[in-house]
């Protein structure tokens, strides 16, 4: 039989649970710098977002099947001071 702090513990242990909170914290900050950066005008650096990644996808055409790959990641201040604040926060609890 599990109890409930066992099972809390093992939950926030894993790696997949810490990457979870990371995005969260990467998506958040974008959203709250989005957000900040359109109502406040001297806060229009928090939403300029800087793209990294390709251009235009990498399309595999093998008559059967068409695979297209393409990543880009749209990385603003307040993306990374999500990120950061995220790890903080599960490192701490």
């Amino acid at each position: 039989m599990l109890r409930w702090g066992i099972y809390v513990k093992n939950i926030s242990g894993s790696k997949s649970f810490m990457w979870f909170i990371i995005i969260l914290g990467a998506i958040s900050g974008s959203i709250l710098g989005e957000i900040l950066g359109n109502n406040i005008s001297q806060l229009a650096l928090l939403k300029a977002a800087y793209t990294i990644g390709t251009t235009a996808p990498l399309v595999l055409d093998l008559r059967i099947l068409v695979l297209t790959f393409g990543l880009q990641f749209h990385i603003n201040i307040m993306t990374i001071i999500g990120t950061i604040l995220a790890i903080i926060i599960y490192r701490r609890y």
